[in-house]
């Protein structure tokens, strides 16, 4: 490994082993009651008993595939992101349309900007009685509340991408005989596209804060749910070992949109290559 790896490396570890330390000493100390803070070895623990099987493992019985699936905190986990994607995608796919005609034509923008700026800033949580009035309990509540938080994010940034296209752009496709339609695609979409990835990573980020939320009032799985649960109980171990795997999840899709992001703009001058 070379050396400035190593050094970035050691960047990145240090503030979270402070962190680890710090929390250690105020749960071991007794200066903080451990059912108030548990101690990282008892959320460490916990975590592991919540992704480990409803019932003791048995090789005799069951294939190991079957113990992997078992595990209550990975129900939780897949039921939390089959909420999110299922969301996101919905609302990605009417804001990125809506968006565009937004952006390219004064006239539809002008027709739906005074709605969309009176509902854009109604956050996502006061939906919830409404949703649950319209849909019942369960996954559909859920993901209409996530469809929202995807939708502004996604729809605000498309229009933003399109309406600051450069001006050079478009007088040199028009000089070269570009009609409106090749204008729209060829030169004012590909410039657009940073911002409408930013917001793609941003609505994904808002679709998982929603998630968590909906799950709290609405279904009866997720991890959003066992949080709930576990506070009812007053289980913190498992509360925060439920916010750190919300946390790790966060991580792995952020990083996945990032690099997914970072493969599409190759082309954009904004991307420095190393």
């Amino acid at each position: 490994m070379k050396p400035s790896k190593l050094i970035r490396l050691l960047q990145g570890v240090l503030v979270p082993c402070l962190v680890l330390g710090l929390w250690h000493w105020l749960s071991s100390s007794g200066l903080v009651n451990p059912l108030i803070l548990p101690s990282p070895l008892a959320v460490a623990k916990r975590w592991f008993q919540y992704l480990s099987p409803y019932e003791p493992f048995d090789p005799a019985k069951s294939g190991y595939l079957a113990w992997l699936v078992s595990g209550e905190l990975l129900h939780d986990a897949y039921a939390s992101l089959h909420r999110v994607v299922s969301g996101f995608l919905i609302g990605a796919g009417l804001a990125l349309p809506l968006g565009l005609f937004m952006g390219a034509s004064d006239n539809v923008y002008k027709l739906f900007n005074p709605l969309i700026q009176v509902l854009r800033p109604i956050p996502p949580i006061a939906f919830i009685p409404l949703a649950i009035l319209w849909f019942g309990l369960g996954n559909p509540p859920a993901v209409f509340l996530i469809t929202i938080g995807a939708f502004f994010p996604m729809l605000m940034n498309t229009i933003a991408g399109v309406r600051h296209v450069d001006a050079i752009y478009i007088r040199a496709a028009e000089s070269l005989g570009a009609n409106r339609r090749a204008l729209f695609v060829r030169v004012m979409l590909p410039a657009a596209s940073p911002y409408i990835l930013a917001g793609a990573r941003i609505g994904m980020g808002t679709a998982f804060i929603v998630v968590i939320v909906a799950e709290m009032i609405a279904v009866n799985s997720g991890l959003g749910y066992r949080i709930l649960e576990a506070r009812e109980f007053f289980w913190s171990d498992k509360i925060i070992a439920g916010m750190i795997t919300i946390g790790l999840l966060g991580l792995a899709l952020d990083t996945g949109m990032s690099a997914l992001n970072n493969w599409l703009l190759k082309w954009h001058r904004g991307i420095e290559h190393r």
